[in-house]
């Protein structure tokens, strides 16, 4: 079982295809297995590394709070033991902000940069979605807190017409081998609240695609549009109707156009 000593914890991952290295962050309560609809089309170009952020799948799951920074360097510890000096680093959520606290402690770390539905500090609303969640999850029952979070991330319109797919979701969650205990999920959330990039974006200097879901009600659309204006150069791709999860439920397009992005960006032989 691939794991590796990072920041003090154990960290697991796994590892898919061959090519220049690319570090796949996932998001809050997820760990990377949740990649795999998009290493299907990564693998055949890029060495895929999927990792379980702490608190996740396999990897430790430490008492929090935790904190992005803290995560972030969890995922650069990752890197300097698979002895990788960049790579091209993709977070979803809570993931794309342990992967901007990466970039801005460890430019030399990336290569180019994916920030799907990400966030540069909570507002008011943002902030207490993460707390409902952190306090849901220690009265709930996992099927109902598991429908809950689906009504956030997905759209009507996906309810509407993928029924079987979200019920397929769920039942994957509750037979998930390696279930994410309460203090761990609520200490990604405080991660989560506490994350803070606003004021220093403009230092990223690797090329950076923002993406986002123009639907999205849980991290609103509007950031993603402030990423992209402060990073330079940085480009934003808005998938029209998309909530959330738009990674998911447009996923042919994402995967060809986060593809098209870092196969842009490869080094040059």
């Amino acid at each position: 079982m691939p794991i590796v000593e990072s920041n003090g914890i154990h960290l697991h991952y796994e590892e898919r295809g061959s090519g220049e290295p690319l570090l796949l962050i996932m998001g809050l309560g997820a760990d990377g297995s949740l990649w795999e609809d998009h290493v299907k089309a990564y693998e055949q170009h890029f060495r895929c590394i999927l990792m379980d952020n702490r608190g996740s799948g396999r990897s430790d799951k430490p008492e929090g709070p935790y904190d992005t920074k803290e995560m972030a360097e969890d995922a650069a510890g990752l890197l300097d033991a698979l002895g990788i000096a960049r790579a091209h680093v993709s977070g979803i959520s809570m993931g794309g902000a342990i992967a901007q606290k990466l970039a801005l402690s460890h430019p030399e770390k990336i290569h180019s940069l994916i920030l799907n539905c990400a966030w540069d500090q909570c507002n008011n609303y943002t902030t207490r979605a993460f707390e409902m969640f952190r306090a849901m999850i220690s009265v709930s029952d996992a099927q109902a807190f598991t429908r809950m979070l689906q009504l956030w991330i997905f759209t009507p319109d996906y309810h509407e017409h993928h029924m079987q797919d979200l019920l397929a979701r769920e039942e994957a969650g509750n037979r998930h081998p390696h279930p994410m205990p309460v203090h761990a999920f609520q200490a990604q959330c405080d991660a989560c609240i506490s994350h803070r990039t606003a004021g220093r974006l403009h230092e990223i200097q690797a090329p950076t695609l923002v993406t986002a879901g123009s639907r999205d009600i849980f991290i609103s659309p509007h950031y993603a549009r402030r990423i992209a204006e402060t990073i330079p150069n940085a480009e934003l791709i808005m998938f029209e109707g998309s909530g959330h999860t738009h990674h998911w439920d447009q996923l042919e397009a994402y995967n060809e156009k986060t593809l098209q992005f870092m196969l842009r960006h490869k080094e040059a032989h």
